[in-house]
C-alpha cells in the first residue's frame, strides 16, 4: 500500500542580529568598495538580513535548526521521539563531521530518527522533501523532519559587491507525515534536476578534498562563495519559470488556479521577472527577501511558515515551491495544504 506525503508542522528561526544595508554600506567602505542602501535596493530588494554572532553557540547552524525545528512539532503535536527521519539541508555545517543532522539529533532528543545531510544549496529543501515524501510513500517512515538551515554569513565573499550583499542567516523546518494516498491535503508532485555542466556560475573553489584552504588561498578568498550574478539571473529566470509550469501541468493546472507561489528568496528581480513570464499576479507571491536576504535552502521553509502562522496559507489551498541553485539544481513541488 501506498501513502501520501502531508506537510503537518512549519517553523523557522533567525539570528537576532539585523544586519541593514548601511551596515553592509560601512563595512565595503573600509575596503574601499562603494555601494549604497539605494543601490542594494534597486538590484535586489533586500534592505536588511540577519547574520548569527561568531563563536555563539545558540546561534550555530544546529541551533537555529533546533529552534525551527521545535516550532514545527509543536504545530505538528509531536515530540522528538515520533521523529522516524531527519532530512537536513545545508551547505554550510556545524561541521563536516559528523552531519549537522547528527547535532540536530543530539539536541533535539530524537533518540528513535536517523539522519543525513544533503547539500543542493538554494534547492535543497525541495530535495529534502521530495526525499522525505518517497519515504513516506512507500511505507518505511510514518514521520520525516525536514529542514534548510543556513549560515551563510561564514562564506560571504566581501571583495565581490554583486554577492556579498545577498546573504542571510536562517532555518526553516518541517514536519511531514503519512497521510492516505488520497488524502485533499497532500505533496501533489515533486520535480527535480541538477546540471553539473553550469558549476562556475556559483561555487567555492577551495576548502574540500580537491583543494585545501591553505592561509594563502584564504588570502585570495577562494573559500567563499565565487559567483555569476548576471548569468545566475537568466538561468534562475528561465529555470523556475519552466518548473512552475513543470508542476502545474504535471497536475491539469492552470497558474490561475494556484493561491500562493514561493519562490526561492534570491533577489526581488528574480521573482518579479518569473511572476511576470507566468503571468501571475504578485498578490499571489510569498516573499521574505527583503527582510531577511537570501538564506538559500532556509528561504523557502522560513517563508512557509510564517505565511502559515499568519493565516495567509490556510486549509485547501494549493502551494507551489520553486527553487534553483548552486549545482547547479533545480526543482519544484506542488502541494494543497
Amino acid at each position: 500500500m501506498e501513502y501520501a506525503a502531508t506537510i503537518t508542522g512549519t517553523g523557522s528561526a533567525f539570528p537576532e542580529h539585523r544586519v541593514t544595508n548601511h551596515d553592509i554600506t560601512s563595512k565595503l567602505a573600509a575596503s574601499d568598495i562603494e555601494t549604497s542602501d539605494a543601490w542594494i535596493r534597486e538590484r535586489t530588494g533586500i534592505s536588511e538580513r540577519r547574520f548569527s554572532k561568531p563563536g555563539n553557540p545558540d546561534e550555530h547552524n544546529s541551533s537555529l535548526g533546533l529552534a525551527a525545528a521545535q516550532k514545527a512539532l509543536e504545530m505538528a503535536g509531536k515530540t522528538p521521539e515520533d521523529i522516524d527521519q531527519i532530512i537536513y539541508s545545508t551547505c554550510t555545517p556545524d561541521t563536516i563531521i559528523p552531519s549537522t543532522a547528527c547535532w540536530l539529533q543530539h539536541k533535539l532528543g530524537a533518540t528513535r530518527a536517523w539522519g543525513m545531510d544533503l547539500n543542493a544549496a538554494c534547492s535543497g529543501f525541495i530535495y529534502g522533501l521530495t526525499i522525505a515524501e518517497q519515504f513516506i510513500r512507500t511505507g518505511q517512515v510514518k514521520t520525516s523532519l525536514v529542514l534548510g538551515t543556513e549560515i551563510l554569513s561564514s562564506i560571504i565573499n566581501w571583495k565581490d559587491r554583486g554577492s556579498c550583499i545577498l546573504f542571510g542567516d536562517g532555518s526553516g523546518a518541517a514536519v511531514v507525515e503519512r497521510a492516505p494516498e488520497e488524502s485533499p491535503h497532500r505533496i501533489l508532485s515533486s520535480h527535480l534536476l541538477s546540471d553539473g555542466s553550469l558549476w562556475e556560475l556559483l561555487y567555492i573553489p577551495a576548502g574540500g578534498s580537491a583543494q585545501a584552504a591553505t592561509p594563502d588561498i584564504m588570502a585570495q578568498n577562494l573559500n567563499k562563495i565565487q559567483m555569476n550574478g548576471r548569468e545566475i539571473f537568466k538561468i534562475a529566470v528561465r529555470t523556475l519559470s519552466t518548473f512552475a509550469m513543470t508542476a502545474l501541468e504535471k497536475n491539469d493546472m492552470t497558474v490561475d488556479m494556484l493561491d500562493w507561489f514561493i519562490p526561492h528568496q534570491a533577489n526581488y528581480r528574480i521573482i518579479e521577472a518569473v511572476a511576470k513570464r507566468l503571468q501571475l499576479p504578485m498578490e499571489k507571491v510569498l516573499v521574505n527577501v527583503d527582510r531577511f536576504g537570501n538564506t538559500s535552502s532556509a528561504t523557502i521553509p522560513s517563508m512557509l511558515d510564517e505565511a502559515v502562522r499568519d493565516g495567509r496559507i490556510q486549509k485547501g489551498h494549493t502551494v507551489l515551491l520553486d527553487a534553483f541553485g548552486a549545482g547547479l539544481t533545480y526543482g519544484s513541488i506542488l502541494l494543497r495544504w
